[in-house]
């Protein structure tokens, strides 16, 4: 007999070959979604939005046409996962065949141990500056262990996520706000304005970033509705609002608010420290995040090895880097990972539901498919010829194959909005194209 308190500690599986549970509804996974959307990181790029976009107004509208891209992008890669029932790894071996899925796996081990560092540089460098610089390395090891711990028991933390810690930043978030738009306007710095739609670009990144953890949670929901609503409502709303704080603080605060800076801005605002003491707790769940993702990700590497031992590792090495490594280039970061993964779940999309209507092939012997690599690979260059970013040498490379070319961006078209649609309409026309031939 299943009594309610074995129901509570029901967890993840320790490895790819156990079935997962699925505990997961709409109001629970639309929790999740909006504790993982309320991020430091989020005022962060809105300020970096604003600042691109040129205008408060111009940057807030940016910031919402950003942040509904990614986020029907982030629900319909939850439904996949939640119809396939696997991690977003193993579910593109459906996409790209299992050798193909490799490579976006790697990449995905790779950004998500970036992203896990990045996170607790924030939670520590914030929390050192309550405390003290000599307290950075201690609140380091602090995040990464209550990180570890985390995605050590996922499904439990996200109950936690639900029942306390989302109710916690409500409350600073209502704060911040306050005290933001009580102070002046102030002009914005002209000097970074690069338009609109690169400013749409950095907002749909961030977005788009979690696309390749989506599965990972949703596979536990009870229904492919649920995981798309709970994903792209409970993100959406969530990130929208920090970036709207982000550019309130841009227009109204003054000074270099990019990187850290910002968030040393919003703690020198009245009850600024208690706001921001009340966030730092819930970004920890944004870094538990990406090292459960980096988990579930080495399963489709090593199916059987248990996720709690890879958790440790993964956790071990995102702290000591956060410890390490600086902050800087976060922009080119955010950047360089949209251009990956946008066309990727793109074609991913566009493919499931267009394509193949739901008939992906996820075990280890799925053949390699040529027709959603091509697509992905085109979706990828599109990227790059419309925006090939600020990372040095990389940048060069592919501005020199667009003046090769002789290919100009027009100044409307943004790499993400562009690189979803030729992705996505190329693997609709490739596939169906393949589909007439083999018949």
């Amino acid at each position: 007999m299943t009594t309610a308190a074995t129901k509570t500690f029901v967890e993840a599986p320790l490895t790819l070959t156990d079935a997962p549970p699925r505990t997961l509804g709409f109001w629970a996974q639309t929790a999740m979604w909006a504790s993982f959307g309320v991020t430091l990181f989020g005022p962060l790029t809105g300020a970096l939005v604003a600042l691109s976009a040129g205008s408060v107004e111009l940057g807030l509208l940016a910031a919402f046409v950003g942040a509904v891209i990614g986020a029907l992008l982030l629900g319909a890669s939850a439904a996949i996962g939640a119809r396939l029932g696997t991690p977003s790894m193993v579910g593109l071996r459906g996409l790209l065949g299992y050798r193909g899925s490799l490579a976006p796996t790697v990449l995905n081990i790779v950004q998500n141990v970036g992203w896990a560092m990045m996170e607790i540089i924030v939670i520590s460098s914030a929390a050192a500056v309550i405390a003290g610089e000599q307290w950075r390395w201690p609140f380091v090891i602090l995040a990464g262990a209550l990180t570890t711990l985390m995605a050590i028991f996922p499904l439990n933390s996200v109950r936690i996520l639900r029942l306390v810690m989302l109710w916690l930043v409500i409350i600073g978030s209502a704060v911040l706000f306050y005290m933001v738009l009580q102070s002046p306007a102030r002009p914005l710095d002209q000097s970074g304005v690069i338009g609109f739609w690169p400013a749409v670009d950095l907002a749909a990144a961030q977005v788009i970033s979690f696309c390749p953890l989506a599965a990972d949670y949703s596979r536990h929901s009870k229904t492919t509705k649920a995981a798309f609503s709970g994903a792209s409502v409970g993100y959406g709303v969530a990130i929208f609002s920090y970036y709207a704080l982000g550019v309130f603080a841009v227009g109204h605060l003054g000074g270099d608010l990019t990187g850290t800076n910002l968030i040393a801005a919003l703690m020198a605002l009245p009850a600024g420290v208690i706001a921001i003491s009340l966030l730092l707790f819930d970004e920890l769940d944004d870094a538990f995040a990406n090292v459960y993702s980096t988990t579930v990700s080495v399963h489709n590497l090593a199916p059987r090895v248990d996720r709690r031992i890879v958790s440790v590792v993964v956790g071990v090495v995102a702290t000591l880097l956060a410890g390490f490594v600086g902050f800087g280039a976060y922009e080119s970061f955010l950047l360089m990972i949209g251009s990956v993964f946008v066309p990727l779940f793109a074609v991913a999309v566009a493919d499931f539901f267009v394509v193949r209507r739901g008939a992906w092939d996820t075990s280890d012997a799925a053949p390699f498919r040529w027709t959603p690599a091509v697509a992905w690979f085109i979706g990828f260059v599109a990227y790059q010829l419309i925006y090939p970013g600020t990372v040095p040498g990389w940048s060069d490379l592919w501005a020199g194959i667009a003046g090769g070319l002789g290919f100009v961006a027009p100044s409307w078209l943004g790499a993400t909005l562009g690189s979803i649609v030729i992705a996505g309409a190329s693997a609709i026309a490739l596939g169906k194209l393949n589909g007439r031939r083999r018949a």
